[in-house]
């Protein structure tokens, strides 16, 4: 995801001009879902969605507050990367893709991981069941 995140920026402008404008902050919220579910692997997808929306506009609207000590960290490369520059409306629009991308996305593979390993009836017992309907 970082590198991903960190390509977007670098290269937007040779990509179609919303990717380069709003991907990094989709990823950087998509990120956050996995990490949640790294650090918290017993909390619902519910509270991860919660917990990573929370922090994402805790660390945006942070970005009105100009604290000399918090712009010091907003200029360093890191501080650039975590939290940000400026306030943007828009961020919050990206980080809620991000952050529903992710939990979408790992929902899906639960689904998915379920139905593989749910245990399947034999064709003898689903001809079985059809006949005791009739």
């Amino acid at each position: 995801m970082v590198l991903l995140g960190l390509a977007s920026r670098r290269y937007a402008a040779t990509l179609p001009a919303w990717v380069g404008r709003y991907a990094g902050d989709a990823l950087w919220a998509l990120l956050l879902v996995w990490l949640l579910r790294l650090l918290r692997p017993g909390w619902s997808l519910g509270r991860v969605a919660l917990a990573a929306g929370s922090l994402a506009a805790a660390v945006e609207c942070s970005q009105l507050c100009q604290w000399p000590w918090l712009v010091a960290v907003r200029h360093t490369w890191w501080g650039h990367l975590v939290l940000g520059q400026g306030f943007l409306v828009s961020d919050l629009g990206c980080y809620a893709v991000g952050i529903g991308s992710g939990i979408g996305l790992r929902w899906g593979w639960q689904r998915a991981r379920a139905s593989a390993f749910a245990p399947h009836p034999t064709p003898r017992a689903r001809r079985g069941a059809s006949q005791k309907r009739r």
